[in-house]
């Protein structure tokens, strides 16, 4: 995989439930992360005393999270509905030269700030709420 721009990893989130994305507008940091829970099985009979993991046990999970500056009202405003109402829609985060992950999140986390001098800014974060999917690029 060639070097990518930050810029072209995407959020995107289904505005309406008709399957329809959009791009949550003015994102400027985006973090992606994948978590798995370990079982650990290891018993006196271990072979040489290593740990054990069950294979295929334990929960599987996902974190985005980002920040940026107000760009566009409609996405502004479906994120923070999103928080107040506690939904969980789909969401698509495209990472260039990889593929597509998509399923359900919930906002989190949805944070405002913003100094005399400067721009008004939000963080936000998600948790996933459901099974994932990944869409391999194969154009990468």
């Amino acid at each position: 995989m060639a070097v990518q721009a930050g810029k072209d990893l995407l959020v995107k989130v289904d505005m309406t439930s008709d399957g329809q994305f959009e791009t949550i507008a003015g994102l400027r940091a985006k973090r992606v992360s994948f978590n798995a829970e370990t079982v650990d099985v290891t018993s006196l009979d271990s072979s040489g005393g290593w740990r054990e993991l069950l294979v295929g046990a334990g929960v599987r999970s996902a974190a985005i999270s980002g920040s940026g500056v107000f760009r566009d009202a409609g996405t502004d405003e479906r994120a923070r509905q999103l928080f107040f109402d506690g939904l969980t829609p789909d969401y698509q985060i495209i990472i260039p030269d990889f593929g597509v992950v998509q399923g359900p999140f919930q906002v989190s986390a949805l944070e405002y700030a913003g100094s005399l001098n400067g721009e008004a800014t939000f963080e936000l974060s998600l948790q996933s709420a459901g099974e994932l999917t990944f869409t391999p690029d194969v154009a990468g």
